[in-house]
């Protein structure tokens, strides 16, 4: 058996193997990838008239999101840019709840209780990491499959990579006057090739999430051989105390809000233990993460402290760190802004496609196979 053969029939049995697997992931994917501006346009309450006047300070919040769900406890508090609402984070991964309490930061009425492991992009969420299934059970089902399709796509190039100059030309345009089997080849092994780097794009940045090997083994490659630090939270030592009628968060939020950029989303999270820290993210660009400051205080000294981790201050990040860190913005294509986003979408759809046009294919061939095989008997 030739080389080429070989790598065609790997190329099918994986295919065959993880097709209905890549269809659901990709196509949950390819919705998933408008979430915000859907939510934006259809959720008003996401939205609060600009008024002359000083915001409620994060220990308000707290006080007005507990009453509205007294029986949990915030979890950060989120000051989004100018325009949109305030919002309590109530999250804990022990009693797996995961609420949002937008609250007019200016007036402090409830706007809305938002329960985010219900509604339609939580299901697609649900079902791009976990095929519906249990976490413990879906997860490694997804990154498996994912793995599977990073080897499909560069076994599909080696498969589309013609042998012969005077070939090149129909690999790259899709015949559309020809039988429905030609046509069916066509968008399968043409759009293949158009979608390759981003599939290898997506691929790669789901692996890391899907497996902390390969997570490692990623973050060494792309940053020299160093290790990757895991996420550590500093703890704060009650050493020194500053005594203050303002809770510790709100001078924490108060120093944040005077030196980020304006337009900044802020995120304070209140310390959840008696050695807990006091964490503030500061975005200077919402649309995206990966600028994102994540700074660190103790809550009894409010002095700073520093993290070995790549979640601390942006500009203490190495480039293998940023990359890291936009493993989101460029999965979703955000990192390119707004057509980044189609692009990802598009590209996601044509991916999704690609296990329907390959069983087609397969189907063709053992059909036309079968036929041939009754003519001569």
């Amino acid at each position: 058996m030739g080389l080429k053969k070989l790598i065609g029939k790997i190329h099918l049995w994986l295919g065959l193997t993880s097709g209905l697997f890549v269809f659901v992931i990709a196509l949950t994917g390819s919705i998933y990838v408008f979430k915000d501006e859907i939510e934006n346009a259809t959720q008003d309450y996401r939205y609060v008239a600009y008024e002359d006047k000083e915001v409620l300070r994060p220990s308000e919040i707290v006080k007005i999101a507990e009453k509205a769900l007294p029986s949990k406890e915030v979890h950060a508090v989120m000051y989004p840019e100018e325009g949109k609402t305030a919002k309590a984070i109530f999250y804990s991964d022990t009693d797996t709840y995961y609420y949002f309490v937008y609250i007019n930061q200016y007036t402090g009425e409830v706007l809305k209780v938002s329960d985010e492991n219900t509604g339609f992009f939580r299901f697609i969420l649900n079902g791009h990491f976990y095929l519906w299934l249990p976490a413990h059970i879906g997860q490694p089902i997804v990154a498996s499959a994912t793995l599977i399709f990073l080897v499909m796509v560069l076994s599909g190039l080696f498969l589309w990579w013609p042998r012969a100059k005077n070939g090149r030309k129909q690999r790259f345009k899709i015949k559309w006057d020809a039988r429905w089997r030609r046509k069916n080849y066509d968008l399968h092994n043409v759009l293949g090739f158009y979608v390759l780097t981003l599939a290898l794009v997506f691929a790669i940045t789901g692996l890391v999430w899907g497996f902390q090997w390969f997570s490692t083994l990623y973050y060494a490659t792309i940053s020299g051989g160093e290790k990757m630090e895991m996420y550590e939270e500093p703890l704060s030592k009650r050493s020194q105390e500053i005594t203050s009628d303002l809770p510790a968060i709100d001078q924490i939020w108060l120093k944040m809000k005077d030196e980020s950029p304006k337009g900044s989303a802020i995120e304070v999270h209140p310390p959840a233990k008696n050695n807990s820290s006091i964490a503030v993210n500061i975005n200077p660009s919402p649309s995206t993460y990966w600028q994102t400051d994540y700074r660190y205080f103790n809550q009894y000294s409010l002095k700073e402290l520093s993290v070995a981790h790549i979640w601390g201050r942006y500009k203490e990040t190495s480039n293998a760190q940023k990359l890291m860190r936009m493993n989101y913005d460029i999965h979703v294509g955000s990192v390119l802004g707004l057509p980044g986003k189609i692009l990802a979408f598009l590209a996601s759809l044509v991916i999704a496609s690609l296990p329907i046009t390959g069983f087609l294919i397969w189907y063709g061939r053992k059909y036309k196979s079968k036929k041939q095989a009754l003519i001569v008997n």
